[in-house]
């Protein structure tokens, strides 16, 4: 019981220091020009200066600061809307720094995945469409024959090397499959990022985040920039080692009866003669 209390409040505490990086992230991205206030001289700290934020949010400067250093205080639902104002974040990053403020138990993803049956059938009979199953931490947990075929042998991965991002940032064939890598990782990364907010201070997740920090140089660069997005439908372009490019359109469904887990649909475009190669290669 103590262990479970204590990791609960490791969460809330990581929550605190995720928060706090967001804000000193955000703020410093904004120059003196975007709100309004003169440049002036002798600026040493890129962005804007933590009174200047305070001002523009109607806060104290004081109590914002203890905001960037993590301590444990509680925000009010109308001081978040201000801060968000302030640091004129989008709607995917005002929907994050809410998330990381939210007021629930932090959740944790000690409970095993399970995928329900009538999921796994519908899943094989998309036959022309690759098609997989992710989990909580974008864990790839189930996949059919065309997504196999497509992105490579899933079966021959161990669970760490199964996941969506370990395969964009640390696998070199995942990689070398993807014709715009920069644009479809930096977008991941963002779309992850929003996800795994509530779930902040998660070993399983904190573990993730460490070995990819440890394998891959642009995921060691981009983590700490704390940018967020909304998720994204859109295309991904192939260089496929058997059938060459290959274009497909990407959509993520919510699952209403499993909310942690999405159902990603790769359906084949007419470019780059995609319907057919497809066709040849799952025969």
């Amino acid at each position: 019981m103590m262990d479970a209390m204590d990791q609960k409040l490791d969460t809330f505490e990581a929550r605190r220091r995720e928060f706090a990086a967001f804000l000193r992230s955000r703020r410093e991205r904004l120059r003196p020009a975007d709100v309004g206030l003169p440049d002036g001289f002798r600026r040493r700290t890129p962005g804007l200066r933590r009174e200047e934020l305070a001002m523009l949010a109607g806060v104290g400067t004081t109590w914002y600061t203890w905001l960037e250093q993590g301590r444990d205080i509680r925000p009010s639902p109308q001081v978040l809307n201000a801060l968000a104002n302030a640091l004129r974040l989008d709607e995917a990053e005002r929907q994050h720094l809410f998330t990381l403020n939210s007021r629930q138990s932090p959740q944790l993803s000690s409970a095993p995945e399970v995928v329900d049956e009538p999921l796994r059938r519908m899943l094989d009979n998309l036959t022309h469409q690759p098609a997989y199953v992710l989990g909580r931490r974008w864990d790839v947990l189930v996949w059919n024959r065309a997504a196999d075929l497509l992105f490579g042998g899933y079966d021959r991965l161990g669970p760490d090397e199964r996941n969506t991002m370990h395969r964009l940032f640390a696998d070199d064939f995942h990689r070398s499959l993807l014709v715009d890598w920069e644009a479809v990782a930096r977008v991941s990364l963002a779309m992850f990022r929003a996800d795994s907010a509530r779930y902040a201070g998660d070993p399983d997740f904190e573990r993730l985040i460490a070995l990819l920090q440890l394998e891959s140089p642009e995921f060691r660069a981009w983590w700490p920039r704390h940018e967020v997005v909304a998720p994204l439908t859109g295309v991904k372009r192939l260089n496929h080692p058997l059938k060459g490019l290959m274009s497909f359109e990407h959509t993520g469904l919510a699952l209403m009866t499993q909310p942690d887990m999405k159902l990603i649909v790769y359906t084949p475009l007419d470019e780059h003669d995609t319907n057919r190669k497809l066709a040849e290669l799952l025969t």
